[in-house]
């Protein structure tokens, strides 16, 4: 109760904060690893914002943080991103938002969500800022896909044995489609965890990207897929409620028609049906 979502203060970290904070943000990076102060100074620079929540007895602690990128058009590297090389973009330009990490930053509040109400809040900020901006994205690792893909080859599927060789493009996103809509937990969810957390926010599962994550990270958890989760305000609670409820995961019907025949394919001839169609 001490850590109820009412205590907690959304604060804006820039570069001018202390510099305790700033070594903190680095050393909570629990995403993409910040390797140097010049490559925390870029990710806080004047086209990128960085919110945590703080609690009031927690002054210079954070809990949990969010960065984000302000961009035109939706990214297709998480490195090209964060590059310390490329040049600012004017924040009225932007016509997008991309939260490309969060970070949990107390060990012992495992237990206790922020992150959902972190982004709708971070949204509603941004958006009184910079009104121009349309578009709300994340920029996501999906860390379970190669784990799912090791277990499809071992039960047999020459589609998953061929992209753990060599994994092509199109066919590795027809397999992560149909992994992030169709593969399933022992609960019944979406078995990959950053896919629950997103769409249980009330995201849409929106596009793919392949090689958009070539980190030995995203390589080993990945082949470097990444996907763009949609936050439309406008559907926000609507898919929340829908996936909470009836367990329907928001994703464009070219997604969903792409995961559907990728599961099909890959079950045995004589066993091949209509795959299950609540997403």
């Amino acid at each position: 109760s001490w850590f109820d979502i009412g205590f907690l203060k959304l604060e804006r970290i820039t570069w001018d904060a202390p510099a305790t904070l700033l070594e903190k943000l680095m050393a909570y990076e629990a995403v993409h690893e910040i390797q140097s102060w010049d490559d925390l100074k870029n990710r806080l620079d004047s086209d990128r914002r960085c919110f945590a929540f703080f609690h009031p007895h927690m002054p210079n602690e954070p809990l949990i943080f969010v960065e984000v990128a302000l961009t035109r058009g939706l990214p297709d590297s998480v490195q090209a991103l964060i590059d310390e090389s490329r040049a600012p973009l004017d924040p009225e330009d932007a016509d997008t938002a991309v939260f490309y990490s969060i970070s949990n930053c107390q060990s012992g509040l495992a237990g206790i969500s922020f992150g959902n109400l972190l982004i709708k809040n971070v949204v509603a900020e941004l958006s009184r800022e910079l009104p121009e901006l349309a578009t709300f994205v994340t920029l996501s690792p999906i860390p379970g896909l190669r784990a799912w893909l090791e277990e499809r080859a071992a039960a047999g599927e020459a589609e998953a044995t061929a992209l753990l060789r060599d994994p092509q493009p199109g066919p590795l996103t027809a397999q992560t489609a149909r992994y992030l809509l169709l593969a399933k937990d022992a609960k019944g969810r979406p078995r990959d965890p950053v896919a629950r957390f997103h769409l249980g926010n009330g995201a849409e599962a929106h596009r793919l990207i392949a090689g958009a994550d070539i980190s030995d990270r995203g390589t080993r958890q990945s082949l470097g897929m990444m996907v763009n989760y949609l936050y439309d305000r406008r559907r926000i609670e609507a898919q929340h409620d829908d996936f909470t409820e009836r367990g329907i995961i928001a994703a464009p019907k070219r997604l969903q028609d792409i995961a559907r025949k990728a599961e099909i394919e890959a079950a045995p001839a004589g066993r091949r049906t209509k795959t299950d169609s609540k997403t």
